[in-house]
């Protein structure tokens, strides 16, 4: 099954989508949020009613996360790119909760900003709590479903101002466009092509075949250290591509962003000065 949110921010209500049709999610939860998630697999949407969502907004597949972890340099050929040695230990960071927004939202490039960059990422919604898992082979049934996540980061808020670490670079406002779905584990399989695109020009062309450490291995090692719960997202890193890279420029206003994952939809994104 594929979950979406669709309305205006900040008034989106839940959906899924099954067998060619969406059904309204409201009468058995007010949001896709860490609740419903630890319940959806009791989910018998035949006795959903059927609606139409032509023309609707569509809002990040799940409520606000109460955290949005991060694994960094986690592709191999994007490590090199940033002239970092592969990690021996996932690179954990953590981005504001507040910076999710919808797959077709603007973007906003902060003030003072000359190096706003794009990063296409698979990401991962937990379902079940995850809390000091014994090995990787006990991950995958924590998880809810996979979505596409546009890391957006400043680099010079990232590196030259940041003191150690990364998150001013990751925490500016809509700097977390997600969706525009959050698909079930059962619907995905194999690796998965990973692309960007700004202005319509190829940017980033990857596989998660191309990463260091896998989803489950992610999450177990995340566990030893923080307890995951229902809800919360897991950015598991961006390929080559990047703006960073020196190979591209930089985003500006009224650059259009597109970033795309096999099976888990496209985002469009217009960037534009923040007010």
């Amino acid at each position: 099954m594929k979950y979406l949110r669709v309305g205006p921010a900040g008034a989106e209500w839940p959906v899924v989508f099954h067998d060619g049709r969406y059904f309204d999610l409201s009468p058995v939860t007010p949001d896709i949020n860490g609740a419903f998630l630890a319940s959806a697999a009791s989910l018998d949407v035949a006795t959903l009613p059927q609606i139409d969502i032509e023309g609707q907004r569509l809002g990040a597949p799940i409520a606000r996360p109460g955290v949005v972890l991060c694994i960094g340099q986690n592709y191999a050929a994007h490590a090199a790119e940033s002239g970092a040695a592969p990690p021996e230990q996932p690179i954990m960071f953590y981005k504001a909760p507040n910076t999710v927004v919808g797959p077709h939202d603007d973007v906003l490039i902060p003030r003072g900003s000359a190096k706003t960059d794009w990063e296409v990422e698979l990401g991962v919604v937990i379902g079940r709590t995850a809390r000091y898992l014994s090995s990787p082979d006990e991950a995958l049934a924590c998880v809810a479903g996979f979505t596409v996540s546009n890391d957006v980061s400043e680099r010079d808020f990232q590196i030259a101002v940041s003191g150690g670490q990364w998150s001013k670079g990751k925490s500016c406002e809509t700097f977390n466009p997600l969706g525009p779905w959050l698909v079930t584990p059962d619907e995905i399989s194999g690796p998965l092509g990973l692309r960007s695109f700004v202005n319509g020009e190829s940017r980033q062309d990857s596989s998660t075949a191309d990463m260091i450490f896998d989803v489950a291995t992610i999450i177990w090692h995340l566990s030893q250290y923080t307890v995951l719960e229902p809800g919360d997202l897991i950015n598991t890193g961006t390929p080559e591509g990047v703006a960073l890279s020196g190979r591209f420029p930089y985003l500006k206003a009224g650059d259009v962003v597109e970033v795309e994952i096999d099976g888990l939809g496209r985002q469009r994104s217009v960037c534009r000065e923040a007010a």
